[in-house]
């Protein structure tokens, strides 16, 4: 694994012109040209998303080209995904002003035979299966019966006729099939243990396998062809997950392959051939280890015409004679082309965001740097492009989660504001995944303390080295990013110069309270990591900032969604008023048609205005 540093001399130090016009914030955040390609099972239909009327939808052209047809006009949120079910109808989701509660729509290939088949208020769809083999029927989970747990129905996507095929015990987090799409295994869970059930048919009785503590993770994803065992990612005895092969009657594994010093991420299969082709993990960058001599001879072909991108292999029909590839660095959103394997070739379909000039956008450079108790961090710089690397204005970026990670490829924040001036910092703090059980347990009661700890230390390592100025320092984040903010602020008030708080946690008491009801099985092990109310009441009022607002000098943007099923908007109204009580300048955003995260391209557009005009009054 890489473990760079940076090193001034490597970074360009060509001043930026005078004269030179900086791209406009709406590019960076207006809806892509088109995205979301995929292929109907025959490959003689392509499906993609484009903007009709400011919202994502679906289109769906013949694969040789000719007329495209509209097949979904939404047009109050974004289609928020979509599948084929067969060559003839396509299945897509949505919610209704963010809040979260998904239904599943179908749709003929023609935009035609529109029909919601979830159609419950306030009851959140998901698909299980979309069961390739069958042509009308589809395995979903609603939590119609009891919101805070689902069951698994069988679909017809054409009738919407429902039928329960697994009732929801009251503890079940999630359900796996086979590659005949019976339900097989279930993962069930007592708040802080995870147990493994499993069947040797869907007339059996599920049987407990394994239980493990929540601190030991084993994640099945797939069962192997002869639907006998499991491929899964499990740490379980070890610091790092690795791929193994579970046996589900003994619970024994048998590792494939794991990384020393990051967790595996996942694996390719093919589908027709019944092969895992590769195995994925990230430590500065994805990497991949090949499996399968024909998966990794199509992809070096393929790299060998894209010199320059990392590529990957989104899509493929049923007999994966066709595959869609997207392109991408940490300078572009990519194109998409179609791959023909016999053929070797390969057609370009679409720039992503072809107003966005990738010579004019910023570096992405991996660094790291030790927290002041010893543990390596690692994170991201990008500084404005052709910049000389000394003095700069900072923004810290902090990614959400928190148990989530950033990773190198195209930020739209970090160019945005890498773009006016600044230089960006993404901080893997302790509890990022991917970087192994040990790290991921030292977040543990750690909110505000040494988590916050080492996204100070990186501003201080930025310092140190002179790269950044010191008095012109911004932290922004959203969701637990947010929280970071206000975290930032209130404990750590001489180190940043202003602060934009998106979608932030601000009272950990009501945040406990508020969460939503398909959350509550794991509620145990939220207060195992973050804090009981109970319990932990001194170590949680001492994590809250809002009741230290006291402290927080810094200028603050808060935006919010009022409709946010994960940070209620009242967590944003709580400091906001306590601020403005202080007379503290807080300057308050709230959207009516949104949730957790600007979703609506005007709102995203808006809030990143807003805020490079926040920036800029107080950075520069």
């Amino acid at each position: 694994m890489l473990r760079a540093t940076l090193i001034l001399t490597t970074l360009a130090v060509m001043a930026v012109p005078a004269n030179a016009k900086p791209t406009p914030v709406r590019d960076f955040f207006r809806n892509p040209q088109k995205v979301g390609y995929d292929l109907s099972p025959s490959g003689d239909y392509i499906s993609f998303m484009q903007p009709y009327k400011s919202r994502m939808n679906v289109f769906v052209q013949k694969r040789t080209g000719g007329a495209i047809t509209r097949v979904t006009s939404e047009t109050e949120r974004d289609v928020a995904g979509y599948a084929w079910k067969g060559d003839e109808r396509i299945l897509f989701v949505k919610d209704f002003k963010g809040d979260e509660n998904y239904h599943v729509v179908a749709v003929d290939r023609d935009g035609k035979n529109l029909k919601d088949l979830t159609p419950f208020d306030k009851v959140r769809a998901g698909i299980v299966d979309d069961l390739k083999d069958n042509p009308t029927e589809i395995l979903v989970e609603l939590n119609k019966r009891n919101p805070e747990v689902s069951d698994v129905y069988r679909l017809d996507v054409n009738t919407g006729d429902l039928k329960v095929v697994a009732e929801n015990p009251g503890n079940v987090t999630g359900w796996l099939t086979d590659h005949t799409g019976a339900i097989r295994l279930a993962m069930a869970s007592d708040g802080v243990n995870s147990t493994m059930l499993y069947r040797d048919t869907e007339a059996a009785p599920f049987k407990a396998i394994l239980t493990t503590d929540f601190r030991e993770s084993v994640g099945p994803w797939m069962f192997t062809a002869d639907n006998q065992k499991l491929y899964a990612s499990s740490n379980r005895g070890r610091d790092k997950a690795a791929v193994v092969i579970l046996d589900p009657k003994t619970a024994k594994e048998q590792v494939m392959f794991e990384h020393p010093e990051v967790d595996v991420d996942g694996l390719a299969y093919s589908e027709k051939r019944k092969v895992v082709t590769a195995i994925t993990w990230t430590t500065d960058k994805a990497e991949r280890k090949f499996l399968d001599a024909e998966a990794e001879a199509r992809y070096k072909k393929v790299m060998a015409k894209l010199p320059g991108y990392e590529i990957s292999f989104t899509a493929t029909n049923r007999e994966e004679t066709i595959y869609i590839v997207a392109t991408y660095s940490d300078r572009t959103l990519g194109s998409r082309y179609l791959y023909d394997v016999a053929k070797d070739k390969l057609t370009k379909l679409t720039d992503v965001a072809p107003w966005l000039d990738e010579k004019k956008m910023a570096e992405m450079k991996p660094i790291s740097y030790t927290s002041r108790d010893g543990l390596t961090i690692h994170g991201y710089l990008t500084l404005p492009h052709g910049a000389v690397a000394k003095n700069l204005p900072m923004v810290v970026d902090v990614h959400g989660g928190p148990w989530a990670r950033d990773s190198w490829g195209f930020d739209s924040e970090a160019q945005f504001l890498a773009s006016r001036g600044y230089a960006v910092l993404q901080v893997n703090y302790r509890g990022s995944t991917g970087y192994g059980r040990k790290f991921w347990e030292a977040s543990f009661k750690q909110w505000g303390k040494k988590m916050q700890d080492d996204i100070s230390d990186g501003v201080k390592s930025m310092t140190s080295q002179g790269i950044v100025d010191a008095k012109k320092v911004c932290i922004y984040g959203g969701s637990y990013g947010g929280y970071a903010v206000l975290a930032g602020l209130a404990f750590s008030p001489d180190l940043y110069a202003c602060g934009v708080d998106y979608v932030g946690v601000s009272n950990l008491f009501t945040f406990m309270k508020t969460i939503p009801a398909y959350w509550k099985p794991e509620l145990d092990r939220l207060h195992a990591m973050v804090g009981d109310p109970e319990k932990d009441k001194e170590l949680m009022t001492a994590a809250s900032p809002v009741f230290h607002v006291d402290k927080i000098r810094a200028p603050l943007f808060v935006a919010q969604g009022a409709n946010d099923p994960r940070v209620n908007v009242d967590e944003s109204n709580q400091v906001v008023a306590a601020l403005k009580k202080r007379g503290v300048e807080v300057q308050y955003m709230v959207k009516d048609n949104e949730g957790h995260g600007f979703h609506n391209e005007e709102n995203r557009i808006d809030f990143y205005e807003s805020m490079g005009k926040f920036l800029a009054k107080y950075l520069n």
